[in-house]
């Protein structure tokens, strides 16, 4: 198999679209990752089973010929059952062994430009605070109402910055990372969400913003995965700073 300074190479010259892989090469998440790689370094996918249930992530910025070909070649090494990330077309080498449940179509996001505050540029920071592993509690109520759909761990609090927005009930939005890593220079943001009474008036861009401003100090890259369908979150990342990047899909596999 190629080495990791080779995997790391190849994942570099699309650090967008790789964005979560190069993260999970940080030393942290060694216990947690299985790298497939080609010989030739052209072709790389991350099994990665630091969640519940394992994800593979195999997504190519070229010819997709070399990780069809990787993927066939290595697919007894795949779990029972796992969530997807995909390259479209992909999909097909997958359904040989494995049912393959479509979960939705999606678009990176890639930030291209000084995060700016869709609100007043004069108070950037206004009503933002740091969420820390002491707002536990209170951050699971909030994502229970706000994004109820999404996977929160409150263990993450303490290991990549989040941030929130208060107003007079409390967390009116928050936006927090999936993936953080400084030695790599590379995050992912996640958890963007923003309490249902409280949408429509810039909470979550500027929680966005102000993480985006926060992760510059440590990073260089900063990324984001979102639904290919949802135009009020790609509006509002827009304004941020962020630019539509490569598209992908997310499928269950349960094998057959």
């Amino acid at each position: 198999m190629a080495s990791e300074p080779a995997i790391e190479a190849y994942l570099r010259e699309a650090p967008y679209l790789h964005a979560y892989e190069l993260g999970d090469l940080d030393p942290r998440e060694a216990p947690h990752t299985t790298w497939l790689a080609s010989p030739a370094a052209d072709a790389v996918a991350l099994i990665y089973r630091g969640l519940a249930t394992p994800t593979v992530v195999a997504l190519a910025h070229g010819d997709l010929a070399p990780l069809r070909a990787l993927l066939a070649a290595r697919l007894a090494e795949l779990p029972a059952r796992f969530y997807a990330h995909l390259t479209p077309g992909l999909e097909d080498v997958l359904a040989a062994r494995y049912r393959c449940d479509l979960l939705g179509h999606n678009r990176k996001m890639a930030l291209v430009a000084p995060p700016g505050d869709p609100g007043d540029s004069s108070e950037h920071e206004a009503g933002v605070v740091r969420l820390g592993p002491e707002h536990a509690d209170e951050a699971l109520r909030f994502y229970a109402t706000s994004y109820p759909d999404g996977y929160f761990d409150p263990r993450n609090l303490s290991r990549g910055p989040h941030v929130a927005v208060r107003d007079a009930r409390g967390l009116a939005a928050a936006a927090g990372v999936h993936v953080y890593s400084p030695a790599k220079r590379v995050a992912a943001l996640g958890n963007i969400a923003t309490r249902p009474d409280a949408r429509g008036r810039g909470h979550a861009g500027r929680a966005t913003a102000a993480l985006c401003r926060l992760l510059r100090r440590e990073v260089d890259i900063i990324g984001l995965n979102v639904r290919a369908d949802n135009a009020p979150a790609i509006a509002c990342y827009q304004r941020v700073g962020f630019e539509l990047r490569d598209a992908y899909d997310e499928w269950r596999m349960t094998q057959r």
